[in-house]
């Protein structure tokens, strides 16, 4: 964590009514009722749905838009013995949603590959080598997954060798639709599918609960494969509300009771120390980067041959050099970042924005360094290499910014660019270079405000210490899996006395927590916040923003506090 203090924002009071007449209805205490009337539930029935999701709770797929073609089409292809290809993008919630699709029909048609392209010699979505390479062994039939929603031209060539794509996609669709035999995006403006923020392999898993419906076959046959699912919801980012949220539950289930032999896999070479109680955070942090490693490394194709391996020996060779992969990138990723930060210390330390070039710096990772050096300098950050004579770049925005907005004024100076508010990539000439790191600070100093530049810190609720007990925090456990729009709540107290501070190894501060007014204590840590241990020392009363957690120690569990912020 960096050393900046955060801007708390408390989010608004729900309305007390709602939360008394909920807390009422499930026999709860009005905080955590609080709690979920914040995320939208409001009745008996919401709470039960929130708390208790099952495989009954997920949607019709044959209410999304073109579900009813795709599935025709599939089912024809397996019944004439067509040759089917299952195509997907080179990051988590590709590579899982080709696994789960091509895992799950090679039970029933041998006359099926997958197909996922090179991160730098192809890039992003459908690629003209992959419809040529198609065309020519045979393949009839192209599912395409978590994208092709704007491949209108590839499509249409496609077309003219004879391919038809059944397009499986989550990102906002274009004003133009490509004109392929079916496509499912939840996203559509004319689909009224229930649920608009499925992931890339979550479209996939509707459309093969759509063939198991047309054809008879058990939805217990999918279940092995729900583990893919929580993978992609967690890795992509996207809400862990509604549809998302019962396949996150139930796939984190089939994860920790009976994974999949790649998954079995990775998680060996993560090393947990309980393997069978994994959770979100567990897969975006420990299994996520794993998979990622293979396409920024080697090629993307490994990781999907990994997560469909049939035996645990397969698997563990596989995993063992996708760890590999990842140990690399960790390397690659480390030196990169110090060599940034370096240069912004150097250079550009009272910049709005961070524009940093070296040719040598591996392309497969610079998104990333630019996510660490907004943590370290909070500002909309571009992080460019060489690739092929051309300059290739990452940006990463912060909270309020529109980094395509910016990133569009500056359009002229671009071979290319696309991404949305938050993440961008791009092309240029190297000649252009000064002159993009010259219009890119100018926009931004223009479009970004004092309170864009301080990072913010989301407050669920004030709490008083003595609330605080065991029982009430395995209710809270029960708000998991957490996520974008169900975030591990971050509560506040005030008054807080800090007793016996000290610093751990360096970099931790531990404190016990003591509330005016109330009984009880807490012991409370802050990983890298050993810079707060003078002005610790020197405060009697504090303000706490905290994570609840728990801490065992020989046979005795008591409460801990994850300190995510101080105020003096």
């Amino acid at each position: 964590m960096s050393q900046t203090n955060f801007r708390w924002i408390h989010k608004p009071n729900p309305n007390p009514a709602k939360v008394q007449a909920l807390a009422q209805a499930i026999n709860l205490s009005e905080p955590l009722a609080a709690l979920l009337v914040q995320r939208g539930i409001e009745t008996f029935e919401e709470a039960k749905a929130f708390f208790r999701p099952d495989w009954t709770h997920l949607h019709d797929p044959l209410l999304m838009k073109d579900m009813p073609v795709a599935v025709e089409r599939l089912e024809r292809a397996l019944a004439q013995g067509e040759k089917i290809l299952i195509y997907g993008d080179y990051d988590v919630d590709g590579t899982t949603a080709v696994a789960l699709v091509y895992g799950f029909l090679r039970q029933k048609t041998h006359h099926i590959a997958y197909y996922v392209p090179d991160r730098y010699a192809e890039g992003y979505g459908i690629s003209w080598q992959s419809i040529e390479w198609a065309a020519k062994e045979g393949f009839s039939l192209i599912i395409a997954l978590d994208c092709g929603i704007k491949a209108v031209e590839l499509i249409l060539k496609a077309q003219g060798l004879g391919l038809d794509y059944i397009i499986c996609d989550h990102h906002l669709p274009a004003a133009d639709l490509p004109q392929a035999c079916a496509v499912l995006d939840p996203k559509r403006q004319d689909c009224n599918y229930p649920y608009k923020e499925l992931s890339g392999c979550g479209v996939g898993f509707k459309l093969l609960q759509g063939l198991c419906l047309k054809m008879g076959w058990p939805l217990e046959q999918l279940y092995p494969w729900a583990g893919l699912c929580a993978l992609s919801i967690a890795a992509d980012i996207v809400p862990v509300t509604g549809e998302n949220r019962v396949l996150a539950t139930l796939g984190l289930n089939q994860i920790n009771q009976t994974p999949t032999p790649g998954l079995q896999a990775l998680i060996q070479v993560a090393g947990f120390k309980n393997p069978q109680a994994l959770n979100i955070r567990n897969l975006v942090f420990g299994i996520a980067p794993r998979i990622n490693a293979a396409g920024r490394i080697e090629h993307a194709r490994k990781a999907v041959q990994l997560l469909v391996s049939q035996t645990a020996e397969e698997a563990e060779a596989l995993a063992a050099q996708i760890d590999q992969n990842n140990q690399d990138r960790r390397l690659l990723d480390q030196r990169i970042t110090e060599e940034a930060l370096a240069m912004i210390a150097e250079e550009q330390v009272d910049k709005a924005a961070t524009v940093l070039f070296k040719p040598d710096w591996h392309k497969g990772v610079i998104g990333i360094v630019a996510s660490r050096c907004i943590e370290h300098y909070y500002r909309p950050t571009v992080i460019l290499t060489e690739h092929e004579g051309k300059l290739t770049g990452s940006a990463r925005s912060i909270r309020g910014f529109d980094l395509y907005e910016a990133l569009s004024q500056c359009h002229d100076l671009m071979l290319q660019f696309g991404g949305h508010r938050h993440a961008a990539g791009m092309t240029l000439l190297p000649e252009n270079l000064p002159a993009f790191r010259e219009r890119f600070e100018r926009v931004t100093a223009e479009l970004t405000t004092a309170e864009m530049r301080q990072p913010v810190l989301e407050i669920d609720l004030e709490l008083k210490f003595d609330f605080l007990t065991l029982k009430r925090w395995q209710v809270l456990q029960q708000f998991a899996p957490f996520g974008p729009e169900n975030m591990t709540p971050v509560f506040c107290s005030t008054q807080v006395m800090a007793l016996y501070p000290k610093i751990i190894n360096e970099r931790h501060l531990k404190f016990m927590a003591k509330q005016e007014g109330c009984s009880a204590t807490y012991d409370v840590i802050g990983f890298d916040m050993a810079h707060y241990y003078e002005q610790v020392l020197q405060h009697k009363r504090l303000s706490i923003s905290y994570q609840i957690g728990e801490n065992t120690y020989q046979g005795n569990t008591s409460l801990q506090l994850y300190l995510k912020d101080v105020k003096f």
